[in-house]
């Protein structure tokens, strides 16, 4: 079992940066692939952003492309989500996912941190 844990989220004016963190425990996370996806009031829960276990690959949503960086720190079993750039429509709950290796879905959801970004 893997406990995902978001931190980092907060209030931020338009054109601003915030880093967010998701920290694992229970077991390590180096052979999971991770993302971020987003879900902001009123609307469904959306993709961000992707990276594979090994970090070699890592995708984008259209909206975030260029703004927004994954990243993971192995050693700290946490991945990360740079975000600059900031727009209101940013403004969301982020959460983490892991999805297993030989797994074909996200088994693993953190709670989720809150981004709000005004104008």
């Amino acid at each position: 079992q893997v406990q995902l844990v978001e931190s980092g989220g907060g209030s931020v004016q338009a054109g601003g940066s915030l880093r967010v963190a998701c920290v694992a425990s229970g077991r390590t996370i180096s052979r999971d692939d991770m993302a971020w996806f987003r879900q902001a009031p009123g609307k469904g829960r959306e993709f961000v952003a992707f990276l594979t276990w090994n970090g070699g690959k890592t995708n984008y949503a259209g909206a975030v492309k260029g703004r927004f960086t994954i990243s993971r720190d192995a050693a700290k079993n946490t991945v990360y989500l740079q975000m600059n750039s900031l727009k209101p429509e940013d403004t969301a709950v982020y959460y983490c996912a892991a999805r297993p290796y030989g797994s074909g879905q996200y088994d693993y959801w953190g709670q989720g941190t809150q981004v709000t970004v005004s104008s």
